[in-house]
């Protein structure tokens, strides 16, 4: 597996972000979506990453669902974990409606630097110029990238939780993709920015598998953080979704742990206010499975520093920090590949974990979501109509329980 430490600098994100023009101080950019990039494995991990491993002369096709609408759009495209520079020969931003056809007249061509084409170097990101596309609040755009030579499919994120279309040769203009090929996870697009009003503010969730949704309906935005943005968006505030299958606090994992992707995920984000942490499950469950099979459970200790680590990095920034415990896995992941991902000794831990999280006011706020989705009867396990069927995982409305459970007081 590659190195997973970021190679990204707030100076770099910051340069690419202004580097259509000065007009741009006067505007309020705001990231409104996000999809953390992550870098393809090999049998070191026992998921597949259900990607093809090289695309040319291709065009991928992605919807995607905003939080904040405005006025303009930018499109960042991410090659973070590249070892050549992507060539993006082609894009296209368009808005679609309800349904899956795109708004008459909405379709534009994006330019960076001035330029159709642009070369993104190994390690880098680069922000397209503005395109006056106006987008409300949970509108639905459609990004299309042209990839006219050999790329290899090395920045990606695995589970997007919504289907996108591979098609042979440019296809940028085609209002939708048939597709000879259908992926779920996100290529190269990490995040979108929109020209919000002056009083928009936007919130990261920085979470794991639970958070990036997985458990819930595909092609239906119905992940917990999708359904707080319902809730938020008359407020103008965004909710990104900073969730990574896979993800830990403490080490890397299916993409880099928390204290390694603090600065892209939430601090380089244009309108951050606020931080949601919800992590930690996995730092306890993979120990001793096929994941981590010659680990050793982490001692509570060590987790605390981890999120003190976080909370030190976000008062520094001027941010708020909320932190929420870590949901019940009684059961989780049985007759899967994935073996012993619960224990009597992981679930003294989660219960440590959660009595800190609650008790010692580090955070600025809590949000217990182990109160929200656990059984009453069976505390450690999840309630039957929140559980999606794995255990661990909350389904559709799970997700929409524990966005409905969130005091937005505390958030800001």
């Amino acid at each position: 597996m590659k190195a997973l430490h970021s190679r990204f600098s707030l100076p770099l994100i910051v340069t690419a972000l202004f580097a259509a023009g000065p007009a741009l101080a006067q505007d309020n950019w705001l990231t409104t979506w996000m999809a953390s990039p992550q870098p393809t494995w090999g049998n070191e991990l026992p998921l597949p990453t259900r990607i093809p491993e090289t695309l040319a002369d291709n065009t991928v096709q992605q919807k995607l669902r905003v939080s904040v609408g405005g006025s303009q759009v930018r499109v960042v495209v991410s090659n973070e974990y590249g070892q050549q520079p992507l060539l993006i020969g082609a894009a296209r931003v368009a808005a679609v409606e309800k349904g899956e056809s795109v708004r008459a007249g909405s379709g534009h061509i994006l330019t960076f630097g001035g330029k159709e084409q642009v070369s993104i170097a190994p390690g880098e990101t680069r922000t397209s110029d503005p395109v006056a596309l106006a987008v409300p609040a949970l509108g639905e755009l459609r990004v299309s990238l042209y990839l006219p030579q050999p790329t290899p499919l090395t920045t990606f994120h695995w589970d997007g939780k919504q289907t996108a279309f591979i098609a042979a040769g440019n296809h940028v203009d085609a209002q939708q993709l048939a597709g000879e090929r259908q992926v779920e996870a996100r290529l190269f697009l990490s995040d979108i920015l929109v020209d919000a009003a002056p009083d928009s503010r936007a919130l990261v969730v920085l979470g794991d598998s639970i958070t990036d949704g997985n458990g819930s309906t595909l092609d239906s935005n119905r992940r917990w953080p999708d359904f707080l943005a319902q809730r938020l968006a008359a407020e103008n505030i965004a909710v990104l979704n900073g969730g990574i299958s896979g993800a830990r606090l403490l080490e890397d994992g299916m993409g880099a742990s928390a204290r390694a992707r603090f600065e892209r995920d939430v601090l380089s984000k244009p309108g951050v206010k606020s931080v949601v942490v919800m992590l930690g499950i996995n730092d306890i469950s993979w120990p001793g499975t096929a994941f981590a099979p010659n680990a050793s459970l982490p001692a509570l200790d060590e987790l605390i520093a981890g999120y003190r680590q976080l909370i030190d990095l976000a008062h520094r920034h001027n941010l708020r920090i909320i932190g929420t415990t870590l949901l019940p896995f009684e059961g989780a992941l049985e007759g899967s590949i994935i073996e012993h991902y619960h224990s009597p000794q992981k679930e003294q831990l989660r219960q440590a974990l959660n009595q800190w999280i609650r008790s010692s006011r580090a955070f600025d706020a809590v949000i217990d979501f182990d109160q929200v989705t656990r059984d009453p009867r069976y505390p450690a396990r999840l309630l039957p109509q929140i559980d999606s069927g794995d255990h661990l995982h909350p389904g559709d409305a799970g997700n929409r329980a524990m966005a409905e459970g969130v005091d937005l007081e505390v958030l800001f």
